[in-house]
C-alpha cells in the first residue's frame, strides 16, 4: 500500500505542476493530522498540509513524509542516517482514501492566514517542490513531515505567530515524549531505549515538541496569531474527515523485555550453579557473550559512525562496552585470560552503581542484562570470593 502510495503521489506531481503559479486570494489552507497506525513507521501519526481553492477546483495534500522502503540500501542508509525523505503532492481524494484503508483517523484544521500569507507559504512549498529542494535529510527529533509544517508557518506569519509561554522548570524530554507513543510497544520501547543517546533526554521546548504530528496539532491548537492587536486562534474550525478510533494495543506484560530478560536471568543463575563442566560452560559463554557482543558493536556503531544525533552520546556503552568482544574472542581462541573478564565485571558492577545518576535515562528490563553480565563475567574472571566455579 505503501508503494501504491508512493506512485499515486509521483503520478500527481506529473498531472499538477504550476497549479499555484498564481496564488488565488481565496485560497484555503488546512493542518490535517492523521492518526497512528500500526506499523512500526507509523505509530506516532502524520501531519499533511491540504490547500484548496474553490473557485480553481483545487484541492491538493502536501505531504514531507514520503520515502520508500524498496530504495537501494535503505536499511544501511537508515542506520547510517541518510535516509531521504520527500514531499509529495496529490489529490485529496486518494489521500483520504489510503488513511480510510488503513483506518487511522484525519482531522483537519483550517489555518488562520491571510492572503499574503498563503501566497508566502505556497512560494515556499513551490520553492520546496523543485528537484533540488524535493528530497531533505530526515531527523526524527528536528527536520521530519511535522517540523516542516512548522517551519514553514513559522515563516509565512512572521513574528505575529505567537506561542504561549511555558513552565521550562517542567519540560519533558524527547525520550518522555516519544514513549507515550511506545507504551503498547515495550520491546520497540526497548529497543528506541538502547539505542538512542543521552540526546533524547534533553528536554523539549514548545517549539521542539511539534516534531510529533499529533503534539504538532496540539501546540499549534494553543497558538495564536496577532491581527492588528487581537490575538486570533491560529487553527480554527476543527473537524473529522475520517472518524476512526486511535488503535489498542493489549499489552501482555508476560512477554515483555523486563519479565523475558529476568526470567532469562533466573536460568542462567540455576544453570551457573549446576553445570560445572569446562566444555558446557564454554559453549554457554559463547552464546551469552556473543550476544552481548553484537549489541556492544551496535554501540560502537551508533556513537561514532552515524550521523543520527540522537544515538550518539549513548552511555548504554558503558556496560555494552568493547571488553566484550575481546572476552568473546578469548573464548574462542581458547587463551583463558581473566583480566577481560575481570574488565567486563567492574565496568558492569560500575554501571549499575552510578546509572541512576547519569545523565541518560534507561530501561528498566537492561538491569537483567547487567546482571547477567555480572554473573558471567564473575565465574570466567576466577576471582576467590566467587563460590560458583568451573571444573578445568
Amino acid at each position: 500500500m505503501k508503494k501504491k502510495l508512493i506512485v499515486c503521489i509521483l503520478v500527481g506531481m506529473i498531472f499538477l505542476p504550476g497549479a499555484f503559479s498564481q496564488h488565488d486570494k481565496d485560497t484555503i489552507v488546512y493542518l490535517l493530522t492523521c492518526g497512528p497506525g500500526t506499523e512500526t513507521y507509523s505509530i506516532y501519526g502524520h501531519s499533511a498540509l491540504r490547500v484548496v481553492i474553490p473557485e480553481k477546483n483545487i484541492d491538493i495534500v502536501y505531504n514531507w513524509g514520503i520515502f520508500d522502503f524498496g530504495a537501494p540500501n535503505f536499511a544501511w542508509n537508515f542506520a547510517k542516517g541518510r535516509l531521504t525523505y520527500y514531499l509529495g503532492k496529490d489529490q485529496t481524494r486518494p489521500f483520504i482514501e489510503y488513511y480510510f484503508y488503513e483506518q487511522r483517523y484525519i482531522h483537519q484544521q483550517q489555518i488562520n492566514l491571510s492572503s499574503k500569507e498563503s501566497s508566502t507559504l505556497l512560494a515556499l512549498i513551490d520553492e520546496n517542490l523543485k528537484p533540488e529542494n524535493i528530497g531533505y535529510r530526515y531527523d526524527f527529533f528536528y527536520d521530519d513531515c511535522s517540523t516542516r509544517i512548522r517551519d514553514l508557518l513559522e515563516k509565512s506569519i512572521g513574528e505575529k505567530l505567537l506561542y504561549p509561554p511555558v513552565d521550562t522548570e517542567q519540560l519533558p524530554t524527547f525520550r518522555e515524549m516519544v514513549e507515550k507513543y511506545q507504551a503498547s510497544y515495550p520491546w520497540l520501547q526497548f529497543g528506541i531505549n538502547l539505542i538512542m543517546g543521552s540526546p533524547g533526554d534533553k528536554p523539549a521546548i514548545y517549539r521542539d515538541r511539534m516534531f510529533l504530528p499529533i503534539d504538532l496539532k496540539e501546540e499549534l491548537s494553543q497558538a495564536v496569531v496577532n491581527r492588528s492587536g487581537k490575538m486570533m486562534p491560529l487553527l480554527q474550525n476543527h473537524e473529522k474527515i475520517i472518524d476512526f478510533e486511535a488503535p489498542v494495543v493489549k499489552k501482555n506484560f508476560l512477554v515483555s523485555p523486563v519479565v523475558v530478560f529476568t526470567l532469562l536471568l533466573i536460568i542462567v543463575l540455576i544453570i551457573s550453579t549446576r553445570v560445572k563442566s569446562l566444555k558446557y560452560n564454554n559453549i554457554i559463554d559463547i552464546v551469552i557473550f556473543s550476544v552481548f557482543s553484537a549489541l556492544a558493536l551496535l554501540m560502537i556503531f551508533f556513537n561514532f559512525f552515524t550521523n543520527h544525533q540522537q544515538m550518539k552520546w549513548n552511555l548504554n556503552i558503558i556496560w555494552l562496552n568493547p571488553f566484550i568482544l575481546i572476552a568473546l574472542c578469548s573464548l574462542f581462541l581458547n587463551i583463558g585470560k581473566t583480566i577481560w573478564f575481570r574488565l567486563v565485571f567492574y565496568i558492569s558492577a560500575i554501571f549499575l552503581i552510578i546509572h541512576l545518576v547519569l545523565p541518560q535515562s534507561f530501561d528498566l528490563s537492561f538491569i537483567p542484562l547487567v546482571l547477567i553480565l555480572l554473573i558471567r563475567s564473575s565465574i570466567r574472571g576466577g576471582f576467590d570470593w566467587n563460590p560458583i566455579i568451573i571444573e578445568r
